[in-house]
């Protein structure tokens, strides 16, 4: 009778630490859902920035290449002022272009690789934890 008294405690306790690694497992799986959800949404701001700062770029680039036509236009019909003036205003927008590619660039490479690394490396943590829990329980 006595053995029949001491697994009865043990089996409480065992199916008490069953619930309360199931409650807390959901838990945690909740928490992690919401870390990768927030990181991505981080992510995915800076990817449309460096994307707009792209769009920007093409968009003066599109203007210097106009401004460079107009120049070899102007400086075939025109005075020599006149094409050094459109030369200039090629060479600013150009230099305009330039810096929002490399911080268009600079953004998307923020961005990449869209994976929630932070959530990824806590849920490792997680299940080594559960695991050295287990092999606790277990002894």
């Amino acid at each position: 009778m006595a053995n029949a008294s001491e697994t009865r405690p043990t089996d409480a306790s065992m199916a008490e630490l069953v619930q309360q690694l199931s409650e807390q497992s959901s838990r945690l799986a909740r928490q992690e859902v919401e870390l990768a959800r927030a990181e991505l949404a981080i992510k995915g701001k800076r990817a449309g920035i460096g994307a707009g700062m792209f769009g920007g770029a093409g968009v003066f680039g599109v203007y210097a290449l106009g401004a460079l036509i107009a120049a070899a236009i102007l400086a075939l019909a025109t005075a020599v002022a006149a094409w050094l003036a459109a030369l200039i205003v090629t060479a600013v927008l150009g230099a305009i272009a330039g810096v929002l590619a490399l911080q268009g660039k600079t953004k998307i490479q923020q961005a990449t690789p869209p994976v929630p690394e932070q959530a990824t490396e806590s849920v490792k943590e997680d299940v080594q934890w559960a695991k050295t829990r287990a092999q606790q329980a277990r002894q």
